[in-house]
């Protein structure tokens, strides 16, 4: 069975035409919204996935289910869902393609990463997982910005055209241009034209100065959201356990005294031989192995703890708590 997962954000074409110009088998598509935003790009976005969720049943006769992003700034939990999604529909026997071209960069990285991450650990369905993007045919803010032009031009033109022929009062004596009405098919009001006009002035003034979008949001305290990279390798029995010592007691100020904690939770005597193996499996799990783990040096110890990825690693494979 061929599962599409499909991040829903202001776009529609590109999450289905290509499936279906290219005859792509569908069987099942999991539809993601997010939940973040003004309550108008909400609704935008609940419009989309409803069109989407009807059209994928019409057009390809595929099922679907959808699914809320509660934040779509948090790049963590949507590498924690896009893990378990993609992880529940492997142990069904699904073949999983990931849609990466819609949604904010942090939800199409997540599962990107996620998806490379599965590759690594299940190595026999590895070609079962797949992550792809659709390029636009073209974009709209441009052309909406040219459109919105032309309006403006049009605008001026009628401000113009009724200050050359001021309409008379009501009194019969001429008035105002600013404040007579003009007739276009039916009375205008000038005011309402000068507002409209000087509204859409502004938003060009910001569109040619900056583009498509304005400022950095902060995003906890941040501007900046770093996304980790997936390790190349996959994780060994022993390094899931420091994995999971690190992520449950946290930093450790030194590698002897990672090791003395795991000895005590193993009920293994601590010796010379079973530090040795803890160090070389940290060696492993640091900086010039898998990433997983860093390392600072702190005199003649290193203060060890998990890497962003070694922390959505552990995330990921941690069992809920109410299991």
């Amino acid at each position: 069975m061929q599962t599409h997962i499909v991040p829903v954000g202001f776009d529609y074409d590109r999450l289905i035409a290509p499936l279906v110009r290219d005859q792509y088998t569908v069987d099942r598509v999991i539809l993601l919204e997010g939940a973040v935003g003004s309550e108008a790009n909400v609704e935008y976005s609940r419009h989309l996935s409803t069109k989407l969720e009807t059209d994928f049943q019409n057009l390809l006769g595929a099922t679907t289910e959808r699914f809320v992003l509660e934040d779509v700034y948090d790049y963590d939990e949507a590498f924690e869902q896009a893990y378990d999604l993609i992880n529940d529909e492997l142990d069904r026997g699904n073949e999983v393609w990931v849609n990466i071209a819609a949604m904010p960069r942090t939800v199409s990285f997540a599962f990107a990463t996620a998806a490379h991450s599965l590759m690594v650990e299940r190595q026999d369905d590895r070609e079962h997982i797949h992550t792809y993007y659709t390029a636009p045919e073209k974009y709209l803010e441009t052309e909406l910005a040219e459109e919105l032009r032309e309006q403006s031009a049009l605008l001026e033109e009628l401000l113009e055209a009724g200050a050359n022929d001021p309409a008379p009062s009501e009194s019969g004596a001429a008035g105002n241009s600013a404040t007579q009405p003009l007739q276009a098919g039916e009375d205008v009001d000038a005011d309402r034209i000068t507002a409209r006009l000087e509204s859409a002035r502004q938003l060009l003034a910001e569109f040619d100065e900056r583009g498509t979008t304005i400022g950095a949001k902060e995003i906890d305290g941040e501007h900046i959201v770093e996304l980790p990279v997936a390790s190349f390798s996959n994780v060994k029995p022993f390094e899931e356990l420091i994995l999971y010592k690190l992520g449950e007691d946290g930093e450790f100020e030194s590698v002897s005294e990672l090791a003395e904690a795991l000895a005590r939770e193993l009920n293994e005597e601590y010796t010379d031989s079973f530090r040795s193996k803890v160090i070389y499996n940290v060696d492993r799990l640091g900086p010039g192995g898998k990433g997983y783990i860093e390392r600072e040096e702190h005199g003649k110890s290193y203060r060890t703890r998990l890497s962003r990825i070694g922390e959505l690693w552990v995330r990921a494979h941690s069992e809920p708590a109410s299991q």
